[in-house]
């Protein structure tokens, strides 16, 4: 089975048709969104002026029948802590929000489809195959 984790930008570029994660969406079997990207995604939404519109289009892609919507779990903050000190012993922090989206999509055995070039240097995290250099 294919799954795939969107980050924030990922889904800002699927609405806006990017062909790369429009493929890669094409190819999955299952799509995970974060409880954490929908975070990201619901305060992006405020700072704007089409907030009603966004939430339908998010509501919309919610209900897919290949989309889950995942909360946080024990196991997610065991692989978060794992990741943070990883990182910290590496001297590469990331944003906090990342480290839970990357825990996420390794709880998941999900590649991260996201252009956030950080990510690379999160141990034993899949990355799509499609990221950009």
């Amino acid at each position: 089975m294919r799954r795939v984790l969107l980050d924030t930008n990922a889904y800002a570029r699927l609405l806006a048709g990017d062909a790369n994660v429009l493929d890669e969406m094409a190819e999955a079997d299952q799509v995970h969104l974060s409880v954490f990207v929908m975070g990201e995604l619901l305060a992006g939404f405020r700072a704007g002026t089409k907030l009603a519109r966004n939430r339908q289009t998010l509501n919309a892609f919610l209900a897919k029948p290949t989309v889950t919507f995942l909360e946080a779990s024990s196991e997610t903050a065991e692989i978060f802590g794992q990741i943070k000190d990883d990182l910290r012993k590496a001297g590469t922090p990331i944003p906090i929000n990342d480290v839970w989206i990357a825990a996420h999509a390794m709880e998941t055995g999900s590649a991260l489809v996201t252009y956030d070039g950080h990510f690379r240097g999160v141990p034993g995290l899949r990355l799509w195959t499609r990221m950009p250099a």
